[in-house]
């Protein structure tokens, strides 16, 4: 088969309806071999015969969608001096658009024997090896459009796409765990009721299954170990692995914007799947390590690692950015995403050794006419020094709000000295985002997230389980700011699952209807437990999907959130653009009169109000009349005002509706300890109201 010249522009294999141009970049290579994959395995191999700007270039014409490939890479062996070529290892493209198959952990895929970890292992890895495989770029997407749902409309909902359909009894058994079986109309549905505007995919670039958890019977199940920044993982498919799983994925997005939702996705550029020096060479590692991995300064044998993976991504070369800008814009434009959550993001910012808010990187995201206009979702924090980076990434992101989801957690456990900060967790965390000159919208607040308990674990476990990953429970937080209400685990107990529903709501209520951007954990709304696992990364299985048998025995618990959330898109007080102007830490309050806080008296707080450390229960008034900032088209905001009571002591509470200035007549719009509240009397200026131990009580004004 004739070999052409081709172009070293676009990076991977593009198919362009006769032929298809294949393009690597490697500084260090001598020579690149293209070896195509026939079905029975049969390898025919191509020499690229052009290298132009360090990238190795050819076309094949007559090579089309459904071939399967990988390139050998001829180079220095040297990995003291932190060189890592063999051609004896089938390594994928790191720009390949579909990726078939998966790994087996043969001794061949490793650059060392394992009996002896110095000798240079030039075993052929093509048989155990995934491949990548050429695309079509053509699809139909109709009349397929971003929905661009502004931040302070957006209500996150972080989903597994194989956890959340596995056991649905309504969507195809063939489909269930799928691209297809997330887009399924009955799914689609439930997110719609639920008021879901953004669902945010776990990792869907593809990944690889980690030898040691394969080695214990466990998989990868949350797929922080990618391979493949531009495929998505085909085992998530229902259609097959030669390409059609990228028509699959393009048709979720499809569907889900239909309804109106966008798609975030959970991407990891901080690391990949090749591991340490004693990981396998599956594709960056043979193809330039010293280009793609930071290397420990003056032992280039080994990996910098800040990511707690075993290595990580040399995010000042041009050609890891180039990678990541690539990638990024290639699920913007080809597969229609609306944005991106970025795992363990401060490592992304080391360009060198501190966590540096003008890195290379985000000089680029800033810059980019396609990826700056998408949502940008910072997980804040690395397991490196100085990696917990909470408030501090540019104006352009918005944050997974970590000192939220704590603070929130402190307070409805009935923690001291948690008033001042929970009222700026309340209000948009001023605190973290203001100085900056971000807005509310920065915090993306969460209360139970992938990572840690589901929300029922978090009021029925003080200590984890993990027993089930095989790691004597050493593995995950220890420290959970969780409470069980007096009774480790499942119980009979009518009094303590009476206050776990309660714990439920409170926790609910306050997502909602704090300023920022919520995000709903899958299944926390039906209730879903992990039996106290609270890290379920290496269950593929019962503890981690959701359970939809549980769905009729917790219908309560998903209509309240249902209606909470519906509260909170028909009320724009509730989803401020702006922060309210006063002292985060005294609850915003100023002389504007957008929001007012007072204790269970009915007085205005005070500072030493504020400073009280064992006061566990507050009100706060939040005006519709006096939002300052106006519509799209410029017209003022106005709505209805609303009297939040939150009791988180103990006991019951009296409350004193505060004076008739803020209102002479409420209504009870919901109430945690007793969801149903028709026929509930409203409530007068001056007058008594008692809020339930451990609940809130949400008013609105009438006159």
């Amino acid at each position: 088969m004739e070999m052409w010249p081709g172009t070293a522009y676009p990076l991977g294999a593009t198919f362009d309806g006769a032929g298809t141009n294949f393009a690597v970049f490697s500084e260090v290579a001598e020579r690149v071999e293209l070896c195509l994959i026939d079905t029975d395995g049969t390898e025919t191999r191509h020499d690229l015969p052009e290298v132009d700007a360090l990238v190795w270039h050819g076309y094949l014409p007559r090579i089309g969608p459904g071939q399967r490939y990988g390139f050998r890479v001829h180079g220095p062996y040297e990995p003291a001096r932190g060189q890592r070529c063999n051609p004896a290892k089938l390594l994928l493209d790191p720009y390949a658009k579909a990726i078939e198959g998966s790994t087996d952990w043969d001794e061949s895929l490793f650059g060392y024997h394992f009996d002896d970890p110095d000798r240079r292992n030039d075993l052929d890895s093509a048989a155990h090896m995934m491949k990548s495989v050429v695309i079509s770029p053509f699809f139909d997407w109709q009349n397929d459009r971003h929905p661009r749902t502004p931040y302070h409309a957006t209500v996150i909902y972080e989903a597994h796409v194989k956890g959340l359909t596995m056991t649905h009894p309504d969507i195809p058994e063939e489909i269930r765990g799928t691209y297809a079986g997330l887009a399924h109309p009955v799914m689609i549905e439930h997110l719609r009721k639920l008021g879901i505007t953004a669902v945010e995919l776990m990792p869907v670039h593809q990944f690889v299954q980690d030898h040691h958890l394969v080695e214990r019977g466990l998989t990868n199940y949350w797929g922080y170990n990618t391979i493949g920044f531009f495929a998505p993982h085909s085992a998530y498919s229902s259609s097959g692995e030669r390409g059609q799983q990228v028509l699959e994925f393009k048709s979720m997005v499809r569907e889900l914007h239909e309804a109106g939702m966008e798609v975030i996705l959970d991407v990891v550029y901080n690391h990949t799947a090749e591991g340490s020096n004693m990981g396998p060479t599956m594709s960056f590692r043979g193809i330039d390590n010293q280009a793609y991995y930071r290397l420990v300064d003056g032992d280039p044998e080994h990996y910098y690692d800040t990511t707690g993976t075993g290595n990580t991504l040399l995010m000042r070369h041009p050609h890891v950015l180039q990678l990541i800008m690539d990638s990024l814009r290639y699920w913007v434009t080809e597969m229609h995403v609306d944005g991106f959550r970025f795992d363990l993001a401060s490592s992304l910012a080391r360009q060198f050794h501190e966590v540096d808010r003008l890195s290379a990187f985000f000089d680029l995201v800033q810059q980019d006419p396609i990826v700056s206009q998408v949502k940008l979702i910072a997980e804040p924090w690395d397991v490196g020094d100085g990696g917990y980076q909470v408030g501090n990434f540019p104006p352009l992101w918005t944050e997974w709000n970590g000192q939220y989801r704590d603070t929130v957690r402190d307070f409805w456990r009935g923690e001291s000295a948690t008033m001042a900060e929970f009222a700026s967790r309340l209000t948009g965390s001023a605190d973290l985002y203001q100085e900056d000159g971000r807005r509310p919208i920065a915090s993306i607040n969460f209360v139970t997230a992938h990572d840690g308990f589901t929300l029922n674990d978090l009021v029925s476990y003080n200590n984890k389980h993990n027993e089930a990953n095989g790691e004597d429970s050493a593995d995950g937080e220890s420290h959970n700011r969780s409470w069980n209400g007096g009774f480790e685990g499942e119980t009979g107990d009518l009094e303590v699952v009476s206050l776990r529903e309660r714990q439920k709501r409170n926790f609910i209520t306050t997502l909602f209807l704090s300023q920022g951007v919520p995000m709903l954990l899958h299944g926390d709304e039906l209730g879903r437990t992990q039996g106290g696992n609270n890290n379920a990364y290496c269950q593929d299985n019962e503890i981690s999907w959701v359970d939809w048998s549980a769905a009729r025995e917790n219908f309560a618990l998903t209509d309240f959130t249902e209606l909470i959330s519906r509260l909170r898109r028909e009320h724009p007080v509730f989803r401020r653009r702006r922060f309210f102007q006063g002292d985060p830490m005294r609850g915003s309050e100023s002389e504007i009169g957008d929001i007012a806080w007072f204790t269970p008296s009915g007085q205005h707080m005070s500072g030493e109000d504020w400073r009280n450390g064992y006061a566990k229960s507050l009100a706060v008034f939040l005006n519709g009349d006096a939002i300052a900032e106006p519509t799209t088209r410029g017209e003022p905001i106005v709505d209805d005002s609303f009297l939040l009571l939150l009791n988180a002591h103990h006991e019951d509470m009296a409350f004193t509706v505060p004076k008739e200035i803020y209102g002479e007549r409420w209504e009870v719009v919901t109430d945690t300890a007793a969801p149903i509240v028709e026929d509930r009397p409203s409530a007068k200026a001056g007058e008594p109201v008692t809020v339930e131990a451990r609940s809130i009580l949400v008013l609105r004004r009438v006159v």
